[in-house]
């Protein structure tokens, strides 16, 4: 007998429909913060990952698509290592800031707009196309162009992965459950 589909089993639609909007237009980008804020407010309000295991809808998305393409191959240990995704967390951090940099430097005007959105950190992709005509700010526009970068980065990553090994692949070394288990292990530390 299947299982009563709820309404957050379709969350994978917010997904595409993201990387969609945000095709078309760079502002929509901002509704990434989204899949930033939610897993960090319930996991320090709530104490778990319950984000991970039930809302996340790249997740979903990649299971979906993996039971068609994935190999469905095991996972290497490497990458279930602390080593692999702690460090992943740093460097996606560390990327991250300077991407709040490149924001920060458009809002004080020692930087103008750069309308690129950079995949895997180093390919500098033109995405003027998508730039908006909205009378905003071009440091909101700016921050849009970067964070677009980091999703579009993060679903290419999670899609690699998934072809080569697993479907959710990317679950295991995902920045934000990195950070949600580590907010729930400090949280009910004893």
């Amino acid at each position: 007998m299947a299982r009563k589909k709820n309404w957050y089993d379709f969350l994978w639609v917010a997904s595409v429909l993201y990387l969609i909007l945000g095709f078309f237009n760079i502002l929509f980008a901002w509704l990434g913060l989204i899949c930033f804020l939610v897993p960090l407010i319930m996991s320090i309000s709530g104490g778990e990952k319950g984000y991970c295991n039930r809302y996340c809808g790249r997740g979903q998305l990649l299971s979906i698509v993996g039971k068609r393409f994935s190999k469905n191959l095991p996972i290497p240990k490497w990458i279930f290592s602390k080593t692999s995704r702690y460090g992943f967390l740093v460097f996606f951090l560390l990327m991250f800031s300077q991407m709040l940099f490149s924001t920060y430097l458009v809002f004080a005007d020692a930087k103008s707009l750069k309308e690129t959105v950079t995949l895997l950190w180093s390919f500098s992709l033109p995405w003027s196309f998508a730039s908006s005509s909205a009378p905003v700010a071009d440091w909101l526009k700016q921050f849009a162009f970067g964070f677009y970068g980091v999703m579009l980065t993060s679903t290419l990553l999670g899609l690699i992965t998934m072809l080569l090994f697993r479907p959710r692949t990317w679950c295991v070394y995902c920045p934000m459950g990195t950070m949600t288990q580590l907010i729930c292990k400090a949280k009910y530390k004893e």
